[in-house]
């Protein structure tokens, strides 16, 4: 059995501002480094980090685990909001595409942008190709976005729960263990 913690990586001034942040490529804002650091504090030591390219998570995952070995996953980005990136809500209301997206529960892909189902192929795929190259009894931490954690876990987790109800804030995280490809959620952040 392996044990694998999923983490989302700290905040960003996008992120404190509720905007979609996908593709953009956003440094870790002061809250976001003093929610990595506080993350730290835990003493979690894993064996080996999955890393999601987008910078966000790679300096989440030096801040929480200098010294570890750490893989950057293409696959593990977020996804992208096409032309709704770097948009919030408010500023996107009444705009005919985005109430058209909203209409799909967030499915299609808003224009420009990716479908909540390729978002979730990519993401088992690489789940998958990454899991293949782990050691059964090892300790992984992957440290990527809230949309990467959500597309995992509803595709392997236990129990089976939909995209949405994985939702978990900046600097929060999700306990698993990972045996015969199932994941079986240990301990989670409370709603």
């Amino acid at each position: 059995m392996t044990e694998m913690l999923f983490i989302r990586h700290g905040a960003t001034e996008g992120n404190l501002e509720r905007r979609y942040i996908g593709r953009t490529d956003e440094p870790l804002c002061r809250e976001g480094v003093g929610q990595m650091e506080a993350m730290r504090e835990t003493g979690y030591s894993p064996d080996l980090v999955f890393a999601s390219p987008m910078l966000r998570a790679r300096q989440s995952a030096e801040i929480l685990f200098p010294g570890v070995p750490c893989r950057i996953v293409n696959d593990f980005r977020e996804t992208d909001f096409g032309i709704f990136e770097g948009k919030t809500a408010e500023e996107l209301s009444g705009d005919a595409d985005y109430e058209a997206w909203l209409g799909t529960m967030c499915s299609a892909p808003p224009p420009g942008g990716e479908s909540a189902d390729d978002l979730r192929s990519r993401c088992a795929a690489a789940f998958r190709e990454t899991t293949g190259a782990v050691q059964d009894g090892s300790r992984i931490a992957f440290v990527v976005h809230g949309g990467t954690i959500m597309a995992v876990l509803e595709a392997f987790a236990e129990p089976k729960r939909d995209f949405y109800d994985y939702h978990i804030g900046n600097g929060e995280c999700i306990l698993c263990t990972y045996s015969g490809g199932k994941l079986t959620v240990v301990s989670e952040p409370e709603k």
